[in-house]
């Protein structure tokens, strides 16, 4: 694999922007009708929301990330996929770059809806 060009430089408060939590997936099945999105229940601590994310072609089992903690956009707008409801964005690794993606995840469990950064 050759990583990917890394992208242009963005200012600190850019970053300041993205509201990245942890949170605890409860429950993933697939979503009728499509061929890669997974719906997932994803408890933030405070609350819990509905996130959408193309899990289902890259695993043979979807349980197998349920009960796993990991990283979560939460400040995107809502969107409609599949005619399903996406309340945020799962942040994974390897994607972009071809690879088989795998979450991005906590060291270790910290509580529900902890931000980072």
């Amino acid at each position: 694999m050759k990583p990917a060009p890394i992208k242009a430089e963005i200012s600190i408060d850019d970053l300041e922007k993205i509201d990245i939590r942890a949170g605890t997936i409860l429950s993933a099945t697939p979503v009728e009708g499509s061929r890669k999105l997974a719906k997932l229940q994803v408890d933030f601590g405070d609350h819990q929301r509905q996130v959408l994310a193309g899990l289902v072609q890259e695993r043979a089992d979807l349980s197998e990330v349920e009960g796993q903690q990991a990283l979560f956009v939460l400040n995107l707008p809502f969107r409609e996929m599949a005619g399903e409801r996406s309340e945020g964005m799962l942040f994974d690794i390897g994607y972009a770059d071809g690879v088989t993606p795998v979450l991005a995840v906590t060291e270790k469990r910290i509580p529900d809806g902890s931000r980072a950064g």
